[in-house]
């Protein structure tokens, strides 16, 4: 018997066959290798953005929840809404005292002085927005107790007061003086608790999203409207007021002078 011999050719590549299959390989493994760089850029991209977006909600979550439960303080100014005292920064500052404050130690209860305020921080340049509170009834209820580091950084902070007709720039009077009612003069500093409080918070705009010619990008711009529910001795009615949620688009809020949406 004649043992076969067995013909090699046939189960090899030519070598056409083997430049096509390396040419489609590369470009397989080249486009693979593009969508992972567009998918960690967009990430790099989108990450900065979605952590000021969360970072202004919760912001404006914590103003919200403390003015739904304003109350007045126990002495001077029951409500007061001014510039911020850093002249560097475009920014209100607001003091009033909150029910919505947990007891921590004894002798605490569920009331508590606050301060909203911007301040510069020497060191990195950055505006920050703090909050103090004060849970004991002092003699001045404008100072003391801790403060905390809400958000960092801030571009403004512009606050707007409404008192049942048109919206003002500031409320209250520093010194406690009450407005004269029978006076025909203007009066923008109003004292008592405003109707409602309008928070527009401005955050640096998007990382690398800079012009040509090296413009900044615009300020991503939150707003929400707080209502401040006043019962019929002028003091307010804690969780019985609502308050509206912000974005970087500016949503439909009240015209100046006109009454506001909540």
């Amino acid at each position: 018997m004649t043992p076969r011999i067995r013909d090699s050719s046939r189960g090899a590549f030519t070598l056409v066959e083997l430049v096509v299959a390396t040419a489609l390989t590369a470009f397989v493994l080249g486009a693979a290798y593009a969508c992972m760089l567009a998918g960690f850029s967009t990430r790099k991209t989108i990450e900065p953005r979605s952590d000021r977006f969360q970072s202004a909600r919760v912001t404006l979550g914590l103003l919200t929840a403390d003015l739904r439960s304003a109350c007045p303080m126990h002495k001077g100014p029951e409500f007061l809404g001014a510039p911020g005292k850093d002249a560097t920064v475009p920014a209100g500052q607001l003091d009033f005292a909150t029910h919505h404050f947990t007891p921590r130690r004894e002798g605490e209860g569920d009331y508590a002085c606050l301060s909203w305020f911007v301040e510069n921080d020497p060191a990195t340049g950055e505006a920050v927005l703090w909050r103090r509170r004060n849970p004991g009834i002092g003699p001045d209820p404008l100072t003391g107790g801790p403060r905390e580091e809400i958000l960092r950084p801030v571009e403004g902070l512009d606050l707007e007061f409404y008192d049942g007709l048109d919206w003002h720039e500031t409320w209250g009077d520093p010194n406690g003086r009450a407005k004269q009612e029978s006076s025909f003069r203007d009066r923008p500093n109003l004292v008592g608790m405003p109707t409602a409080v309008r928070i527009t918070l401005s955050l640096p705009g998007e990382p690398g999203a800079e012009s040509a010619d090296g413009t900044p990008p615009p300020p991503l711009v939150f707003e929400a409207v707080v209502k401040i529910a006043v019962d019929s001795t002028g003091g307010s009615s804690p969780g019985a007021n609502s308050g509206g949620s912000g974005s970087n688009q500016n949503p439909a809020a009240a015209p100046q002078g006109g009454p506001p949406q909540f």
